[in-house]
């Protein structure tokens, strides 16, 4: 980790007022092989344009003052990338050519972080490529350790790409259609609101033998759709493993009774790990979901329950030395996290800079008196017993 110390800061506005005009100028000023967290502030504006940190450049936050003014916008495809090159090795010998981040899915986010302990918060992520576009990844994270915090993710399929490392999303808004939290990443997402906007999957997620930890919990979150019944899948397997989790979440009517769908091969439904535990609303019916899913115990579900899913030893909690703007008092909790399905904090969005059709507002009818909830018979204050994952 970076020694405690003050944090270098870059400031970014548009109109040429801050030390940098765009966001890429701000993370190419970060040194090589940079140790010291480095605070990039972004004023209020759509930068239309690929973003990329580099595996040489750690310890960077990106901080808005709100995700609904700070946008970080572009429109690549799998088929289609364009502008998203990286001259940074180049720079270091003297040299000015440039070289491809990647192809297809994995090349074409908006933003592509690869630096470990990267944090961003207040600030959206979007692909604005429009329907049909096929893959159009917002935003690809390709690191341990980062964070996101009342961030928005903006697209239609694929778009965000939990590819590697260890994540945390608290109070985010996610958006999509077709598989839009995806990749082999041990991701945690609480409190979030994820927005099914047309028929399709929320997840996918890769997990390749029973031996890996990785996998995909959404803990506390909402479940919103475009009013219509029963089209959005919870999840599909990328992998054969593949491992997703929903816990004491709110699921609106968009999301079909029976809940998760095999990718076509029938062999998935011997491996894939799919759970849900003590979720509510009109698309949590546990008796009418495939055979192959199932609704955990209460100690079978204790291990995805808190921050040391992520994080198991608290004594060397990079989510708390990974605070870089924030002072949240739920930062320096590392304790169960039971209870009622809060609202997660709705993000409005301004049509200017969005292409997302209809309102994401939790419909009036969500509220915490509608949700019910079953009583807990632990303390919250409960200590875990994290064990290995063995169902």
């Amino acid at each position: 980790m970076a020694m405690a110390a003050m944090p270098r800061v870059i400031t970014v506005a548009q109109d040429g007022s801050g030390d940098c005009c765009t966001v890429q100028d701000a993370v190419d000023a970060v040194p090589l092989g940079n140790t010291r967290r480095t605070l990039i502030r972004l004023s209020p504006g759509v930068y239309r344009q690929p973003v990329y940190v580099p595996k040489t450049k750690n310890f960077i936050t990106f901080a808005g003052v709100s995700p609904e003014d700070t946008v970080l916008s572009w429109d690549n495809t799998a088929n289609k990338i364009e502008h998203h090159l990286s001259n940074l090795v180049e720079i270091e010998l003297g040299l000015q050519t440039s070289r491809l981040i990647g192809t297809g899915t994995f090349g074409c986010g908006s933003v592509i972080v690869e630096g470990e302990d990267f944090i961003a918060e207040n600030v959206t992520f979007e692909n604005s490529a429009p329907q049909g576009s096929g893959q159009a990844v917002a935003l690809r994270v390709t690191a341990d350790r980062c964070a996101f915090y009342n961030c928005r993710f903006l697209g239609w399929q694929d778009t965000l790409y939990l590819h590697y490392g260890r994540q945390y999303l608290k109070d985010c808004y996610v958006e999509g259609s077709v598989d839009f939290v995806f990749g082999n990443s041990t991701a945690l997402l609480e409190h979030c609101h994820i927005h099914c906007k047309s028929e399709g999957f929320i997840t996918a997620q890769s997990r390749k033998s029973a031996h890996e930890s990785t996998g995909y919990v959404f803990l506390r979150c909402v479940i919103t759709g475009n009013g219509n019944a029963s089209y959005a899948y919870l999840g599909r397997p990328w992998g054969p493993f593949g491992r997703v989790v929903f816990a004491h979440t709110y699921m609106d009517q968009c999301v079909r009774h029976d809940g998760w769908h095999n990718w076509g091969k029938c062999e998935n439904e011997r491996s894939a790990c799919f759970y849900e535990y003590r979720c509510s609303g009109p698309g949590c019916c546990t008796s009418r979901r495939v055979a192959w899913s199932r609704e955990l115990i209460d100690e079978e579900a204790d291990q995805f329950l808190a921050h040391s899913f992520l994080n198991p030893d608290p004594q060397r909690s990079w989510l708390l030395q990974g605070m870089g703007t924030r002072n949240s008092d739920f930062m320096n909790q590392n304790i169960e996290i039971r209870g009622a399905p809060s609202r997660p904090k709705t993000h409005k969005r301004k049509k200017p800079h969005t292409t997302i059709e209809g309102s994401s507002m939790i419909p009036s009818i969500i509220s915490i008196q509608s949700i019910k909830v079953r009583k807990e018979r632990h303390p919250t204050n409960e200590k875990l017993d994290i064990r290995t994952n063995s169902f």
